[in-house]
């Protein structure tokens, strides 16, 4: 019986301490989250304009990583609109852009809206001005590609007509 009571009592302690826990809200409250938004305020104003360029460089990679990821997106995002992030940071015209990799203006744009299919040599001009994987512009092809095939797959009846079963039938 005494181990019983016992055993009791450690069970409603146990219980109290559980209702004396401090609350997500006690510990993340608004006065805690400020000092944190200006602690890092603070040491992003030390920051070089050096690495601030690398840091956004890094944001545009981990969006293009991001955007790949997911399995469901919103709207499709072509490689141009990764392209104009970097141009955007950089402030380089697509007109410049086109310079440096040596081609016209209007077949970079073809490439970049997905007109045309990246071939090795602008995956390895875009990765090389980007400091990107070659594979990544790839993936965003891919994903472009396979987003197209699921809104394609909708449908799909219309694509009965070239069953091989009705040319077998025809004969």
């Amino acid at each position: 019986m005494f181990l019983i009571s016992k055993m009791m009592k450690n069970d409603k302690k146990i219980i109290e301490n559980i209702s004396t826990e401090i609350s997500e809200k006690e510990i993340w409250n608004s006065n805690k989250m400020n000092k944190i938004n200006e602690f890092i305020l603070n040491e992003s104003a030390k920051q070089s304009s050096e690495r601030k360029l690398r840091n956004e460089l890094l944001s545009i990679k981990y969006q293009m990583q991001d955007y790949i990821e997911k399995d469901n997106v919103d709207s499709v995002l072509r490689i141009l609109d990764f392209v104009k992030l970097y141009l955007k940071l950089l402030k380089i015209s697509q007109k410049n852009l086109a310079n440096l990799f040596e081609m016209k203006d209007s077949n970079l744009y073809k490439y970049l809206i997905g007109e045309r299919k990246l071939n090795p040599d602008i995956v390895m001009k875009l990765s090389s001005f980007s400091h990107t994987q070659p594979e990544l512009w790839y993936y965003i092809q891919t994903k472009n590609e396979l987003s197209e095939l699921r809104k394609e797959k909708s449908q799909f009846q219309k694509y009965k007509k070239y069953d091989y079963q009705n040319f077998i039938s025809i004969r």
